[in-house]
């Protein structure tokens, strides 16, 4: 595997079940080490980084995010306890995550209890983004974030993360099953079979006849399908 996760940019990392994705992943915040080969961070071996000050660079939000026993607030600020309440709605508005909060009946302060069982799916994904942008990281990890979403949360979802991009500077990794949320993508890579079978935008992607294409293709071919009469 030899690719480049480009700053302040998007990248999407794709493919089959068993591919590789979340061992990709892994090797960032060093939860494991490559039996070969090196990763390079602003070209400074990852080895070198002290593993406190590496994983302060980076945030992640998994695929099904555990919600605390505890208030909105509480939650967000397990991100970084000692941020202020304006950075806190700051980073409740970054995620899109400020429209149901403030319904809330004490908004911020609304004790949601453990795992947030009165939220909904996409409710819940949010709130743990919100959690994610108050540390203020440079990169943001997100696994399968809308794997568990409706299509309706998916799509807000989505939403969100095009305002992060358009309205901050952090890199983005997102690892998705989902191909229609990362088609905006600045870089998707395909792994298959644990090595690189092809990366670009999205449309050099569609050009490819690989598995991305028709990966696409499947996954669109309900929609559009008209019939008169």
């Amino acid at each position: 595997i030899d690719i480049e996760f480009i700053a302040n940019k998007m990248t999407a990392i794709v493919g089959p079940s068993g591919s590789g994705k979340s061992t990709l992943i892994d090797l960032l915040p060093r939860l494991r080490s490559p039996k070969s080969g090196i990763v390079y961070i602003g070209g400074v071996n990852i080895e070198e980084f002290e593993l406190k000050s590496l994983r302060k660079l980076i945030s992640y939000a998994p695929q099904s995010p555990h919600i605390f026993d505890g208030t909105v607030k509480n939650h967000i600020l397990y991100g970084r306890s000692g941020a202020t309440t304006k950075e806190v709605h700051e980073a409740i508005r970054l995620a899109g995550a400020d429209n149901f909060i403030s319904k809330l009946p004490q908004g911020i302060n609304t004790y949601i209890g453990d795992n947030a069982v009165k939220l909904s799916g996409g409710q819940r994904q949010r709130l743990d983004l919100a959690r994610v942008l108050i540390t203020n990281a440079d990169v943001l990890i997100l696994d399968e974030p809308t794997s568990n979403l409706d299509a309706e949360s998916e799509e807000i979802f989505n939403k969100s993360l095009a305002y992060i991009r358009k309205n901050t500077n952090i890199t983005i990794i997102v690892v998705s099953h989902s191909l229609s949320g990362i088609s905006n993508a600045d870089q998707i890579i395909v792994l298959n079979n644990g090595v690189v079978e092809s990366k670009g935008s999205h449309d050099e992607m569609l050009e490819y006849d690989g598995w991305y294409s028709k990966a696409w293709k499947m996954q669109n071919s309900h929609k559009g399908v008209k019939k008169n009469g």
